[in-house]
């Protein structure tokens, strides 16, 4: 049994939440962590000791919350320490699925049909929301996290031991300036996009969008003097901005009603954009064709016949791995 609920699927018996027309999104169900080394549990929290040939990440290419966690696996280098699945960009009635119409690779672990399969591996008795990134431990047989914000953190560090490459994303001098920033572009602006999407009532869509383009407005004039958001080099605040920003003129504009401004009208963020774009390991994680595809095929309840868009012609286009 499951329910799909503002683009989301959602496993076992369904509560609809009363909340006045307005988008509330979930925690996550699924905590755990990887650490460098045996640690037991930390922070009340189980940890998952860091190791060769042991986890796998599940992904999909449209969602702006896996692909936080494919850029730094990108940066770090962990492509031959950490396998990636991705799914089917299509989401309907089953949720996520394994279909490999649209470029999706499959379940490679155990042939699963569709992401709420895995969940039920994990844990049988879970209802909750089914979504990627899924961090998966294949000694344990078991999710190790969903939630895509400690996931990025977890492959900041957990494997510098194993042959990672250099660099650290939330470097402990920058953290308080990092958090700070983090905060209001994770309401206004990562999440700010979907409660103005599926908004139900005016004045819930209205509330989104005023403090969504209030807050892009602030981030123009900070990166009208900076080239990234906190520090001199690239940090977790610019990972996260940038997925929300890659997808904002081809999907969010139109789709999501978002359509104040394009970041093509903002002169400082769209160099923020190309800035990143020109890093190689980032550019190849954006599949603008899964991105288009989830979205405007998926959301049927805003797009009923699941058309989508030739456009819009993007500047950047050519420099992605998948347009």
């Amino acid at each position: 049994m499951g329910k799909m609920i503002d683009g989301t699927w959602h496993a076992g018996k369904v509560t609809e939440d009363s909340s006045g027309g307005s988008f509330k999104r979930q925690d996550a169900g699924f905590r755990d962590m990887i650490a460098a080394d045996d640690a037991p549990d930390r922070d009340g929290r189980r940890t998952h000791p860091a190791a060769r040939d042991r986890y796998h990440l599940y992904v999909s290419y449209a969602c702006p919350w896996a692909h936080r966690t494919l850029i730094v696996r990108a940066l770090k280098g962990l492509e031959n320490l950490l396998p990636v699945s991705v799914v089917d960009p299509e989401m309907l009635e089953n949720g996520w699925t394994f279909d490999t119409r649209h470029g999706g690779t499959g379940d490679p672990l155990y042939g699963s049909r569709f992401l709420h399969e895995l969940y039920a591996r994990a844990r049988p008795d879970y209802t909750g929301k089914v979504t990627v990134p899924v961090l998966w431990d294949r000694k344990r047989e078991t999710i190790v996290s969903n939630e895509s914000a400690e996931i990025i953190r977890m492959l900041n560090h957990a494997f510098d031991d194993l042959g990672a490459a250099p660099g650290d994303f939330y470097p402990e001098a920058l953290r308080a300036e990092i958090d700070a920033i983090n905060d209001p572009v994770y309401d206004h602006v990562n999440n700010g996009v979907y409660k103005a999407g599926f908004a139900t009532t005016q004045a819930a869509y209205e509330a989104a969008v005023d403090p969504l383009f209030a807050t892009l407005d602030e981030l123009e004039q900070r990166l009208a003097s900076r080239e990234w958001l906190v520090g001199d080099r690239i940090t977790e605040a610019d990972i996260r901005l940038f997925t929300t920003l890659v997808r904002f003129d081809a999907v969010y504009h139109g789709h999501f009603k978002c359509n104040r401004r394009r970041i093509q009208d903002y002169p400082a963020l769209e160099a923020f954009l190309e800035r990143l774009l020109a890093i190689p390991e980032i550019a190849a994680t954006v599949h603008l064709d899964h991105i288009k595809t989830h979205y405007y095929a998926s959301h049927r309840d805003l797009n009923p016949f699941g058309i989508v868009p030739v456009g819009p012609d993007l500047p950047w286009a050519g420099l992605v791995a998948s347009a």
